[in-house]
């Protein structure tokens, strides 16, 4: 008697995939390698060469346009939500609304729901906070990435499995440190600096070059809002003659050629949280800026130095904190311990599809 093979189901994974946004696309590629091999990845997503170099038998939805994954939904037979903070409305409402839509159409449809390495909030509206706590009443699972939106969950009183885990990315492999090269700035626009707030990490950061030969690459983490951020400061005279010398700009595609460059950096100054965890795992001496509470709360937990951009310290100070931290690498040991810990977010898959 012959043995039938046994069918995949099809999941939508959803999420800000193919922005060229480094930091969700290694979320991407975490959620892939924790996908059991019974499920078939269709994929939200707006560039869809970015997908099919990480799952090239992957189904691709334009993640731009509702309606193409509100039809996928009737295809799939689960959702997941996969990494970042999708239920939030500082950024965008009308991206609230669309993640809502989708939830609450799989409910209905009867399609397991699953929130993973989810952060929850901020939310701008009283209203954001009614619609998002109603529709997770309903989900199947949820595993959270920081402790803020767990406790913020357990406020809610939701009935949902829930576990938190630092951030999914934190589980991609660590690499051997080897320095010696460049000062990485892992810098984006924010409301948080102006002109003069600008001006002061500049001159923070000359400081700290006039003892060491180096030069300074500007690493666009996601290219679009960050590529022009150097061109945007030079233009208006905030970059001296000697630090446009030294300054290089990059944009890379894949997450290899960025390990690559923090792993050969004497030091990393990043703003967004995922260029910290990866600068972490590179075994990169890093100093991170922080714009967002889900920024220092990565810090705080990997002992990493950070400073908030809404109380910068004196320059001589901050310049002194980045000096200190130069070509001085990280706590392997507590870097594996973080990584060991992130591994929980795998069980709530398990929970859900098994």
């Amino acid at each position: 008697m012959a043995v039938q093979a046994k069918q995949c189901k099809a999941v939508l994974l959803c999420g800000y995939y193919g922005e060229h946004n480094l930091g969700d696309d290694a979320l991407l590629q975490v959620l892939l390698e924790e996908l059991p091999s019974s499920l078939q990845p269709w994929i939200t997503a707006n560039d869809s060469n970015v997908i099919k170099g990480l799952a090239p038998k992957a189904q691709v939805i334009n993640r731009r346009s509702l309606l193409e994954s509100i039809r996928a939904l009737f295809q799939v037979q689960g959702l997941i939500l996969g990494g970042g903070s999708l239920l939030q409305d500082s950024t965008s409402f009308k991206s609230l609304i669309y993640y809502l839509i989708l939830i609450v159409i799989a409910q209905q449809r009867g399609v397991p729901v699953l929130l993973w390495g989810q952060g929850l909030g901020p939310f701008r509206y009283r209203l954001s906070r009614w619609m998002v706590r109603r529709v997770l009443r309903r989900v199947q699972a949820i595993s959270w990435r920081d402790p803020d939106s767990f406790q913020l969950a357990e406020q809610w009183c939701l009935p949902s499995p829930m576990l938190m885990a630092p951030d999914p990315v934190w589980q991609l492999p660590s690499r051997s440190w080897e320095g010696g090269q460049a000062v990485v700035l892992c810098w984006r626009s924010t409301s948080m600096l102006d002109r003069f707030g600008w001006q002061h990490l500049l001159q923070a950061l000359e400081m700290i070059l006039t003892d060491i030969d180096a030069p300074v690459h500007w690493l666009a983490f996601h290219q679009r809002q960050d590529e022009e951020l150097f061109r945007k400061l030079d233009r208006q005279g905030l970059i001296s003659s000697s630090l446009r010398s030294r300054s290089h700009s990059f944009a890379f595609d894949s997450l290899t050629e960025v390990m690559n460059q923090f792993t050969m950096a004497r030091l990393v100054l990043p703003m967004r949280l995922h260029a910290l965890i990866l600068a972490q795992l590179a075994g990169s001496p890093t100093v991170a800026l922080s714009y967002d509470p889900k920024v220092s709360s990565a810090a705080l937990m990997a002992n990493v130095p950070f400073t908030d951009l809404q109380s910068l310290p004196d320059i001589r100070l901050l310049a002194g904190l980045w000096g200190q931290v130069l070509d001085v690498p990280p706590d392997l040991g507590k870097i594996e311990a973080i990584r060991k810990h992130a591994s929980q977010h795998s069980k709530i898959i398990d929970k859900v599809f098994n």
